[in-house]
Parts: C-alpha cells; sequence; structure tokens
C-alpha cells in the first residue's frame, strides 16, 4: 500500500524498531442487521482491546436512513469513534475487517446490508489511494451519518482537502440521522 505520494518522504510505517508515530484516527461505526446496538457495542469493545489502539471518544447511537442501499434495507445504527494508534494503516485496516469478520459482516454485494461496518475515515494525515483503501475515506465528506456523530466528538475536525465539518454539514441534509438518547456504547 503506498501512502506517501512522494517517493523520497520516509515513511514510518515501514521502519523498524520499537518508536512509531501516534495517529489520531477516525472510524465510523454501522450495522443494520441483526442486534444492531450490540453489533456496534462488540466493535467498540474489540477495538478498544487491540494492542496499541486507545480509544480516545466514542459518540452518541444515531438511527439512520439507509443510503445507497437496496431498496427495502432497514435503517442502520451509526457512531464514530476517535482512536489514538501506533499501528501501521493497513494493520489498523487488517483490524477493522478482523472485527467485522467476528461479527458476521459478509461481504459482496457493494452497499448491501451488514451486521458491522466498521471503516477507516482518517489516520493522522496519511494519505491513500489504493485498492485496499483510500484515506480521508472518499465519501465521508458527504455523509451526514459520519459527518454528524463525527462533529459530535471534535466540532472543530475537518477533512483534508474537503473543510470543516460544520461547513460540510451545512450543505448535507441531516433530518435523517436521529440521534438514540436510549442506546449507549461503553469503552474503557
Amino acid at each position: 500500500m503506498t501512502e506517501s505520494p512522494n517517493p523520497h518522504i520516509i515513511d514510518p510505517d515501514t521502519l523498524t524498531g520499537e518508536m512509531r508515530p501516534i495517529r489520531p484516527a477516525v472510524l465510523a461505526l454501522g450495522s443494520n442487521l441483526g442486534e444492531r446496538h450490540a453489533n456496534l457495542q462488540g466493535a467498540v469493545s474489540s477495538l478498544a482491546d487491540t494492542p496499541e489502539v486507545h480509544v480516545v471518544a466514542v459518540s452518541s447511537v444515531y438511527e439512520t436512513e439507509p443510503v445507497d442501499a437496496p431498496e427495502g434495507s432497514k435503517k442502520f445504527l451509526n457512531a464514530v469513534m476517535l482512536a489514538d494508534t501506533t499501528l501501521s494503516v493497513a494493520t489498523l485496516l487488517d483490524r477493522a475487517k478482523a472485527v467485522e469478520d467476528a461479527y458476521g459482516r459478509e461481504r459482496g454485494e457493494h452497499h448491501a446490508p451488514r451486521t458491522l461496518d466498521v471503516d477507516l475515515i482518517v489516520v493522522g494525515d496519511r494519505v491513500s489511494d489504493s485498492a485496499e483503501l483510500t484515506l480521508p475515506h472518499p465519501r465521508a465528506h458527504e455523509r451526514a451519518f459520519v459527518l454528524v456523530p463525527w462533529q459530535e466528538l471534535d466540532d472543530q475536525a475537518e477533512i483534508s482537502g474537503k473543510g470543516k465539518l460544520s461547513d460540510l454539514l451545512a450543505g448535507l441534509d441531516t433530518g435523517g440521522v436521529i440521534r438514540r438518547d436510549d442506546l449507549l456504547l461503553e469503552f474503557s
């Protein structure tokens, strides 16, 4: 995975040794099949238990209308998690996929209903455009179900090359993003 546009810049992910940079990461969580709340809680707990991942904050849970999903898809529960990590981006992506798999995620049809979706939105200032991963997430800036919970956690956040969350949200319909105060996600 090539993450640096300049081949002459040393990529800390390829260095050996004990010291690795700490990067803030934003992960979006979603579920619209099975025990949706339990799936989200399981993702938060699994990621919090991951060595070299320190969960900083987890947003409220939001119920949202499915976007670009097949007709008849059920509503999603969504949340955003902020974490600090020393994992490489590739390792963090592998962990996210493993957590999805542990909760019965079936891969196949694009935008199909799912038990669990764990998307890397941004990881520090890393830029990636590969078959495995695009960072920042290529559609996060147009998804209220990501931006609303993210802004709850960090009202000064921005997506590199796209702008501040508040400005991005001003151009989106947020009516289908409903905060569920009866559902909480815990982390330690």
